[in-house]
């Protein structure tokens, strides 16, 4: 079976498990392995992967620059939604997925690859998330899951592999590592034996993206956000590019502590996971984009959208991009959007994030029409028959029960 592989396309990072695979996959199917390590703003150097990759043995390297794709195709996308799963989770792992998914195919598809790999453990949602894209994508392609077929199956193992093989690894890495992190432009998030334990605090040296709380400044910021057709376009009068924007909102929420969540999750495969994640920028930008929303959506349409978010957020969880239903729910968010052009103020201070004002130029509010002043465009007697007629079936059914 492993000999009829001769190209495999793997989504390579530079860490400790992605590089045993590479040089496993080597050895273990005798195939060429061409490495792709996606810039999705995780903050880090990406050309020491690109060396260390070769130095492995990769027959071909490819380092991309995604961060603006991911931001405006997928980030933003999401941000229409206000998907939160489970009520808090803003999707900062999971909505990354489907672009690395989506470019490796490529690269393979050009390449002729006969496969592709990934580093995903057997525990975890990113191998759900990444196959079902891939096979979304490329229906025949054949997909290499090493943590599901190699004997390695602990970190001590692994290391021992890195060893034998004279696989650089970082110092620190020799000992079992607390924490697997994930890091992109939209969010870090950390796991992993020092936050196993549900009830125990995370120590504050997990938090990297944010400060504490209690040790951002005494003084509050304010930030004006504006939208243009339900996504944001501007910070305080800035025009900015999608990737710039979440840099920039990040920098300012994380300075004041904004964006710190502490959840134990149900992961797709059945068990429940305690993580720590750090979203400073897209916790301020859903409370913007909330706002301008309540100006400018009409109520049927604001309370269907939020009916329709924890079905659309727990697709992309999953791993559904690629799926027709995500599209159907989209293209019903993305019509409602239209009108979601203005722009949102708002304060950060000590961890929070407050919507302190909102306007547009398409405002539905009308301050005419909510006035406890005397106004002339209102009738309170029309709601005389209003309640009346609501209140009908209450009535006939209090009649029936006596």
């Amino acid at each position: 079976m492993t000999g009829d592989v001769k190209k495999v396309v793997l989504a390579y990072s530079g860490g400790l498990d992605t590089s045993v695979i590479l040089k496993w996959l080597k050895e273990s199917y005798g195939c060429e392995v061409v490495a792709f390590t996606a810039d999705i703003g995780q903050g880090e150097e990406l050309e020491p992967a690109r060396r260390k990759a070769e130095a492995l043995g990769a027959a071909q390297v490819f380092v991309e620059d995604l961060r603006e794709e991911f931001v405006r195709d997928f980030v933003f996308p999401m941000f229409r939604a206000n998907a939160l799963y489970e009520g808090v989770y803003l999707l900062g792992t999971a909505i990354a997925r489907p672009l690395i998914a989506k470019r490796q195919i490529e690269i393979a598809q050009r390449l002729g690859a006969d496969a592709v790999a990934h580093g995903a453990t057997g525990k975890g949602n990113d191998q759900v998330r990444f196959e079902l894209a891939y096979y979304a994508l490329d229906p025949d392609i054949r997909v290499i899951a090493p943590w599901r077929e190699w004997q390695l199956g602990s970190r001590k193992k692994l290391l021992e592999f890195a060893a034998q093989h004279q696989i650089p690894i970082a110092r620190d890495a020799r000992g079992e590592a607390p924490y697997s992190v994930d890091a992109n432009l939209l969010h870090v998030s950390s796991e992993g034996k020092a936050l196993e334990d549900p009830w125990a605090a995370p120590p504050e040296h997990v938090y990297t993206r944010t400060v504490a709380p209690e040790a951002a400044p005494d003084e509050p910021a304010y930030v004006e956000i504006a939208f243009e057709a339900g996504d944001p376009v501007a910070v305080d009068g800035e025009r900015l590019s999608p990737a710039a924007l979440l840099a920039r909102l990040n920098e300012l929420g994380g300075a004041h502590g904004v964006g710190r969540l502490d959840l134990v999750e149900n992961r797709f495969i059945g068990m429940k996971s305690r993580g720590v994640y750090e979203t400073p920028g897209g916790t301020v930008l859903l409370a913007a984009h909330r706002a301008v929303e309540s100006l400018t959506l009409e109520r049927g349409a604001q309370h269907l959208k939020d009916e329709l978010m924890p079905r659309y957020a727990e697709l992309i969880y999953n791993g559904l991009w690629f799926s027709p239903e995500r599209e159907m729910i989209q293209a019903a968010i993305d019509a409602s959007q239209h009108s979601v052009t203005g722009t949102a103020r708002l304060k950060l201070y000590k961890g929070t994030a407050s919507v302190v004002g909102r306007k547009s130029p398409v405002s539905l509010y009308r301050q005419d029409y909510v006035t406890f002043e005397e106004d002339e465009v209102y009738d309170p007697r029309d709601a005389e028959g209003f309640i009346k007629l609501t209140a009908l079936r209450l009535r006939l059914l209090k009649m029936r029960r006596g």
